[in-house]
């Protein structure tokens, strides 16, 4: 899985959008706005902050600006989405931050969620500052609720270094290798393995892997006669053996048995999904 900075567009001068989602199974991303969920039915899996979380009814998660994350729906699965300029944030909060991203109350999240979504859906006079404030008014109480923190800046700054290294990778993946991702980091070998499984969740070798794969599905659909030595060397790896072996390791298929229906869980969806939660289906 590789990990995509995404961007969220607004429609008008409101910060906020909300949305409810069915079966939500999305891969590594991050954005610079802020995301609420809260699972109506069933029950999801979400890696965030470095950890695993299984959330289940009634449960809610507050996923901060930046924050590399994936959740992948066990089962038939609602949730209750919203999606917020991390200037609201800011200014409710100041430099301070929640110190879990499990949140340890409901918080009268579904009534925020209706209110909001009729002020967007209405657009009656002043619906954006409307919205804002309702949006505001749940944070506060979010924030006046559970423990906060201030993100040490070390830390900070080892993320911002990560989401650069991870960038470049998806620009140069062919030539990576784990040595040239620590130099580029400039950490030791040690601490950039350390830290890039903590916030990861997985190794640095399993997400090039990953990338490149996923580059070697999109460069078959355009180029159908692609030879799998040519493309083998094209994705970096330096015998077709290898090639092959993590081709059907992460796909499930050999190059040449893949289907031409297969996508990868991270690819844009249809209409009626949402780039921030690719791989769901929009509902309401």
């Amino acid at each position: 899985m590789s990990a995509k900075h995404e961007l969220r567009k607004y429609d008008g001068d409101e910060k906020v959008w909300v949305g409810k989602y069915r079966n939500s199974h999305n891969l590594l991303h991050w954005h610079s706005d802020c995301e609420l969920i809260y699972v109506e039915h069933g029950s999801i899996d979400v890696f965030c902050s470095g950890k695993n979380y299984l959330l289940t009814p009634g449960k809610a998660m507050f996923i901060q600006s930046g924050e590399i994350h994936y959740m992948k729906a066990r089962e038939e699965t609602y949730l209750l989405v919203f999606i917020f300029d991390e200037s609201l944030m800011k200014t409710a909060a100041g430099a301070q931050r929640l110190d879990s991203p499990l949140l340890s109350d409901v918080y009268s999240i579904p009534t925020a969620y209706n209110e909001i979504k009729r002020e967007l859906s209405d657009k009656k006079p002043f619906y954006a500052q409307a919205a804002n404030n309702r949006m505001t008014k749940l944070l506060i109480d979010i924030l006046r609720g559970e423990p906060l923190t201030l993100m040490s800046a070390a830390t900070e700054t080892g993320l911002k270094t990560l989401k650069r290294l991870l960038d470049d990778v998806e620009d140069k993946y062919a030539d990576y290798t784990f040595e040239r991702a620590s130099e580029f980091a400039s950490f030791s070998e040690a601490y950039f393995s350390r830290l890039f499984h903590k916030q990861m969740g997985m190794t640095f070798s399993q997400y090039l892997n990953n990338v490149r794969i996923r580059h070697a599905v999109e460069i078959m659909r355009n180029e159908p006669k692609v030879s799998m030595t040519e493309l083998s060397i094209k994705t970096g790896y330096t015998t077709i053996r290898n090639f092959n072996r993590m081709f059907r390791t992460i796909t499930g298929y050999a190059p040449r048995e893949l289907p031409e229906d297969f996508h990868f869980e991270d690819k844009y969806g249809s209409e009626d999904t949402d780039p921030t939660l690719e791989g769901c289906t929009l509902v309401e």
